[in-house]
């Protein structure tokens, strides 16, 4: 089993960011203009627009612009990849640590 798909590596750099994190945390509840996403964060434009970039490459966010405004969406469906890889991993390991649970119950008896 790969450790990641070369597919989510990205996504998974793009969210070890505390910043683009929260931006993430923020656009689940809607979509948002870019100056409404930066306010919350002390950075000028120009380094708050870098991790718009990362984001949109790595397939999470989308952004459209309508005359001055540029709007930041989630792309859902990078998310939910994230959750069958977590979901894929997980049942791995829980099968792995039943099978422990099961030899150390035999080697005990």
């Amino acid at each position: 089993m790969a450790i990641c798909s070369p597919d989510l590596a990205p996504v998974f750099a793009a969210l070890s960011d505390p910043t683009r994190m929260a931006v993430v945390e923020r656009l689940c509840r809607g979509p948002a203009s870019v100056s409404d996403l930066a306010r919350p964060h002390a950075m000028a434009g120009p380094s708050f627009l870098k991790h718009l970039k990362v984001l949109e490459e790595a397939g999470l966010v989308a952004s459209t612009k309508s005359g001055r405004v540029r709007t930041v969406a989630l792309v859902p469906q990078r998310l939910d990849e994230i959750e069958g890889w977590v979901r894929r991993h997980r049942a791995a390991w829980e099968a792995r640590l039943d099978r422990l649970g099961s030899f150390l119950e035999r080697d005990t008896q």
